[in-house]
């Protein structure tokens, strides 16, 4: 199945719609872990990498959070409230400059990892879906 990258509007706030619990319910827990180390770590080789810790142990933090934070999101255990606080995933990504181009880069290694996996469509579609809503929210700066 191919999974499209819808374009970013200027100022956009679609509605986000979580992931289908059957998301959580088929990975489980190592399973995101996993889909989001493998995420990271295609990031981590980017033209955008200068975003992200540029150390191992740093990287390997960031992984924890989005980890924590994507598997409360996909209606697991609460990780993400506990260790860090709510999410306000908007101010906490406000300090780093984040392009539409940023987006699609990161929407694309999201892409080559989840398609690394064995998903069935409606689990893979619910998934990608919110992470294009929620990647939207998070561009803060206009492109040159």
């Amino acid at each position: 199945m191919e999974l499209t990258i819808k374009n970013y509007i200027a100022g956009s706030r679609p509605e986000v719609t979580k992931p289908i619990p059957e998301f959580y319910a088929f990975l489980k827990e190592d399973g995101i872990r996993r889909l989001v180390s493998r995420h990271y770590d295609l990031l981590s080789q980017s033209i955008i990498k200068q975003l992200f810790p540029p150390t191992v142990e740093g990287l390997e933090m960031a992984k924890v959070h989005s980890a924590d934070f994507m598997i409360q999101i996909c209606g697991g255990p609460m990780y993400y409230h506990q260790h860090r606080g709510q999410p306000m995933m908007v101010k906490r990504h406000a300090p780093f400059t984040i392009t539409a181009q940023a987006r699609l880069v990161w929407l694309s290694c999201y892409k080559q990892a989840l398609q690394e996996l064995d998903l069935p469509q409606e689990i893979l579609l619910s998934f990608w879906n919110y992470i294009q809503v929620f990647s939207a929210w998070m561009v803060n700066t206009e492109s040159n």
